[in-house]
Parts: C-alpha cells; sequence; structure tokens
C-alpha cells in the first residue's frame, strides 16, 4: 500500500537550510497497525505530513496504492485526502455545538449527490464499529467524555471508509485508563475490520499496541521492527 523511497525534505529558514528528513525508507503493506515513535525533533510530524498527502517530500519518492503521489498537485493531493486516508488528531477537532452525527457526516458537507439516508447509514456503521452506544449519538459532543469524543473522531475518519487510518497523538489529551480505550478501538478496527493504522507518538507505552515499531531520530530510521 505504502512505499517511502528515500525521502528528504528540507526546509528553508530565512535563507538556512534545514533538512528534517534524510533519506527515510520504508514500506507498509495493506492492514499493517504501525506506530512511528519518536521524540520532538526528530522528523515524525514531518513524516506525517507526507503520508497524509499534506505536504511533499523535497526529493526520494512516495508511492500509494502504486500511485506516485509525490509529484501532484494540490487539487491531486486533495483528493488522495478525500478518498484514501482518515485523519485522527490529538485535538479531536469536533464541533462542540452539533450532534455526533452531525459531526461524524461533516466529510459530506460537500458531497451532494449521496442521499442523506445514505450518509446517516454510513455515519452509524462507522459509530458502531469504534463502539460507541446509539444512546450518544444525538448528544452534542461537548456532552462527552474526552474518550467518547476521540471515539466519534475516530467514526468521523472511518465514514468515507478510507484504507488508512493516521492518527496524530490520538491520546495526547486523554488519561491514561481513557486513552487505553482508545488505543484498543484502533487495535479492534485493524483485527476485525482490517484497517491500515498508522499512529505517530512519542510515546513508548502507546507504541506498544502497534504490530510494528518505526523509529525515527534526527530524520532518519533507526529502529524497524515487528512486535
Amino acid at each position: 500500500m505504502i512505499v517511502i523511497d528515500n525521502v528528504t525534505k528540507t526546509y528553508n529558514l530565512s535563507g538556512n537550510p534545514l533538512t528534517v528528513l534524510k533519506g527515510v525508507s520504508f514500506k507498509i503493506d495493506n492492514g499493517e497497525f504501525v506506530a512511528i515513535i519518536g521524540p520532538s525533533g526528530s522528523g515524525k510530524s514531518t513524516l506525517m505530513h507526507i503520508l497524509g498527502a499534506l505536504d511533499r517530500p523535497t526529493s526520494g519518492r512516495y508511492f500509494l496504492d502504486n500511485q506516485d503521489i509525490s509529484t501532484l498537485n494540490d487539487e491531486e493531493l486533495a483528493a488522495i485526502r478525500s478518498q484514501k486516508i482518515g485523519f485522527v488528531f490529538q485535538s479531536f477537532n469536533l464541533l462542540s455545538r452539533a450532534s455526533v452525527l452531525r459531526n461524524v457526516t461533516l466529510p459530506f458537507i460537500y458531497d451532494y449527490k449521496t442521499p442523506r439516508a445514505e450518509r446517516l447509514a454510513k455515519a452509524g456503521a462507522a459509530l458502531n464499529a469504534v463502539g460507541l452506544d446509539e444512546d450518544r449519538w444525538n448528544h452534542l459532543s461537548n456532552q462527552l467524555s474526552g474518550g467518547q469524543m476521540q471515539r466519534v473522531a475516530i467514526a468521523r475518519a472511518l465514514v468515507n471508509n478510507p484504507g488508512i487510518l493516521l492518527a496524530d497523538e490520538p491520546t495526547g489529551n486523554l488519561d491514561s485508563k481513557t486513552g487505553e480505550i482508545v488505543l484498543q478501538t484502533f487495535g479492534k478496527l485493524n483485527e476485525d475490520h482490517g484497517h491500515t493504522i498508522i499512529l505517530i507518538t512519542h510515546d513508548p507505552n502507546v507504541a506498544r499496541f502497534a504490530k510494528r515499531t518505526i523509529e525515527i531520530k534526527d530524520g532518519q530510521i533507526v529502529l524497524d521492527k515487528l512486535k
């Protein structure tokens, strides 16, 4: 599914080049659950932006489903993001005064072809997949616990059935017990539904929930191991 081939990323800071990724290469197959771990400044966030089609490498190539997306234009990258990648962030990014169902159907906001009943059915399927009880679906998101909000955010990422879920520090705003429940949700999505999960974290306790760990330090891969 994913091939990162000798990828570099250099930023120009006031005329001074700063190379953040230094010839990174790896593959992620369909259905894997991978944690990309590294300390602040290691290059993992830059790598996440490239994997998520939010940025392009300076050199090297990125193949997603056998398509070289490292040279696509902004419109083509946006299409890749909407069709193939679901994003889950630390801060949930929910509309606080909107219902759970409204939040989960947000990816359809510019979709004028899918009937409302079908949108709601897809939202319900996504919420069932993350294990959120149906009696919460009409609650406002600000009436939920942190763990419930993150499960709503995961459901929103799932609603278009992307092949990849890309999660950036998804437990960063949660206590350890709630964070564990969320990580178990990712594990279930991987095991039961076959979603490819890429988890970006600085925390080894979070990374242990994945089946494979890629460690990045100073812009280079220093470890790639299966659990």
